[in-house]
């Protein structure tokens, strides 16, 4: 027996769950899905159809599956939004004459379009509402049936049409009493733009999962490219670019890899960020749930928090340990008991309470809730597990705030010195000037953001962050600064800024990446935060003060633990601007000190 894609229908285990609920969604490093979710969401759609064999599902699945058929039936309808164009999609609708409220969900960015998060809409589904899930246009591997035609117009005005034109569809085919829209990763900034854009303002209510409130600044902050999230998304669309953009779009894709016409690339961000449209939601008074994690790396969390502070809508934001998609991947792809740890299902358990309240009018607290729950960085307890990883037995824990601007309480100044008895620098109290340190542009150092987009963060999300060994970093290629031990330790609670001049004699341009690491008695370390910046216009041999912000935070620095600086010039997540094996040369002038702004709570 095979799928509507011509794949096998395996036999889901407790094993196969397993496998989702201890290591998540991706799989190598980009947005390759683990196939333990294509198996489940094979499983699940073949099972809804009534063609899968016996014995497919484990118990709890087999039982969802049954109750929605008890109570909706499904259909795969082909929605037309224009003559030339039909989006994929997968619909459940409820049985009886009662009004019931719909949940629009457009696909994430994959190349299976709406299929891999089948376990989402069955949840739902049971949970009473009727369900339109819909591959955005050109998503998808054309020779799959879940893909819909058209070239990507990355969450463009094309898709805000889009997505009205499936509300319509929705309003024809369920009549449903309140809508709602949730997505994850590119459906959730969908489902923002198309909430704000309706020309009939019919949406009640939105979830956006791994979300971006600015895309201008996910390409490019600072002044620095953020390559390697772009290319992870043209990898993954389901087949050639040129097949799969329109030439306008290839255009921009083609100037930001090449770093010019930047502004018009910046402009084309602009037009599809939900920050751009927040008067229009406030206006309209859509609640919004966002969420977004602290070491994500294709959407950075900075500018979801910026986008989220301008709402005065009812509003809710979760910010998560992990990457995109870790903390909601287990709930909305499968996983809906026997948690590897505590708290895994958390994430999705709030997103489907936040739309029973908007949407059902359940009385399940939501009105109570914070507006910002922030879990504190690597705060979990773990135990040992067979293969020398970990597993958490404690979740780390989540702070309630009013906003987040409420996270920072005061800051505090760390001046970075010259270099040290051991050749390195000291973080003090107290300025330090006329120094200067150089190292080696244009290489990719041991102080790196992550070895693999998503797939780091991931196991960070599931008790195992990246370790790092200050010992082994290239010092000739990167500068190091360290705090003594800290009595006390720190709450970091916001965002670090870094102020410091920086000179090269062969080039006009220079990029930092800056990092700071929590250093462990035993001089082993875990990241805090980190962020890139570009200094372009550079006249070769003179000084220019370069000022930037780092990530924002959460993360408790343990009694007796050192804060340390790195500053290197590549990071393979961003381009690199300047001369390769060029000298960099960063400084401390009198007026200017080289300084470190640490965010407390």
């Amino acid at each position: 027996m095979t799928t509507a894609d011509g794949e096998p229908i395996a036999s889901i285990t407790d094993a196969t769950l397993a496998d989702i609920a201890a290591n998540g969604m991706w799989r190598g490093g980009g947005f390759d899905l683990n196939p333990s979710v294509l198996a489940v969401a094979r499983a699940l759609l073949a099972a809804v159809q009534g063609v899968a064999p016996a014995g497919t599902l484990p118990e709890e699945l087999r039982e969802l599956v049954a109750r929605v058929l008890r109570q909706a039936g499904v259909t795969f309808p082909r929605i037309a939004v224009t003559e030339e164009i039909g989006l994929s999609a997968f619909a459940i609708k409820q049985q009886g004459p009662e009004p019931r409220p719909v949940v629009i969900m457009p696909a994430g960015w994959n190349a299976y379009g709406w299929l891999p998060f089948m376990a989402g809409y069955l949840t739902l589904a049971a949970r009473g509402y009727h369900v339109l899930a819909y591959t955005p246009r050109g998503l998808g591997d054309p020779e799959l049936p879940y893909t819909s035609d058209g070239f990507i117009d990355i969450a463009g005005p094309e898709d805000w049409s889009d997505g009205s034109k499936v509300i319509t569809f929705a309003q024809e085919h369920f009549a449903p009493g309140r809508i709602g829209m949730m997505g994850l990763s590119y459906g959730s900034g969908i489902s923002q733009l198309v909430a704000a854009h309706d020309p009939e303002d019919r949406v009640d209510a939105v979830v956006a999962l791994s979300t971006w409130g600015n895309l201008a600044t996910s390409l490019l902050h600072h002044d620095t490219r953020h390559t390697r999230a772009v290319q992870a998304l043209i990898d993954f669309t389901g087949d050639d670019e040129d097949k799969k953009f329109d030439e306008k779009t290839r255009a921009i894709l083609d100037d930001f890899r090449q770093g010019r016409n930047l502004q018009s690339v910046v402009d084309w961000g602009t037009v599809r960020s939900p920050e751009t449209y927040v008067e229009l939601t406030n206006t309209r008074g859509i609640p919004t749930m966002f969420s977004s994690t602290w070491h994500e790396s294709l959407f950075p969390p900075g500018e979801a928090i910026d986008a989220f502070e301008k709402l005065t809508v009812p509003k809710y934001l979760n910010l998560w340990i992990g990457d995109h998609g870790a903390p909601e991947g287990a709930g909305i792809t499968g996983v809906v008991g026997g948690a590897a740890f505590p708290g895994l299902l958390k994430p999705m358990k709030e997103a489907y309470d936040w739309l029973d309240h908007h949407l059902l009018e359940a009385a399940n607290g939501v009105p109570d809730w914070p507006t910002v729950n922030s879990q504190v960085m690597f705060g979990y307890e773990t135990a040992p597990v067979i293969g020398g990883s970990r597993r958490i037995t404690v979740p780390a824990r989540r702070e309630p705030l009013a906003s987040w601007a409420e996270a920072t309480v005061r800051t505090e100044a760390w001046y970075l010195s010259g270099t040290g008895d051991d050749g390195d620098g000291t973080l003090s109290d107290k300025p330090s000037t006329g120094w200067a340190r150089e190292f080696t542009a244009g290489h990719e150092t041991n102080a790196t953001a992550m070895d693999d987009i998503m797939t780091t963060g991931q196991k960070e999300w599931f008790g195992n962050p990246k370790n790092y060994d200050t010992g082994d970093f290239q010092e000739t290629r990167l500068l190091l600064w360290f705090t003594e031990g800290l009595t006390g330790g720190r709450r970091i609670r916001g965002s670090a800024t870094l102020r410091l001049t920086a000179r090269t004699d062969e080039a006009d341009a220079v990029t930092l990446v800056a990092y700071l690491l929590d250093v462990a008695p035993d001089d082993s370390a875990q990241i805090i935060t980190h962020e890139p910046c570009t200094v372009t216009g550079l006249t070769p041999g003179t000084e220019r003060t370069v000022n930037w912000t780092l990530q924002p935070a959460a993360y408790d620095l343990p009694d007796g633990h050192r804060l340390a600086l790195v500053v290197n010039s590549r990071d393979r997540l961003y381009a690199f601007t300047g001369k390769e094996n060029s000298t960099t040369v960063l400084g401390s002038p009198v007026g200017e000190e080289a300084l470190l702004e640490l965010p407390l709570g």
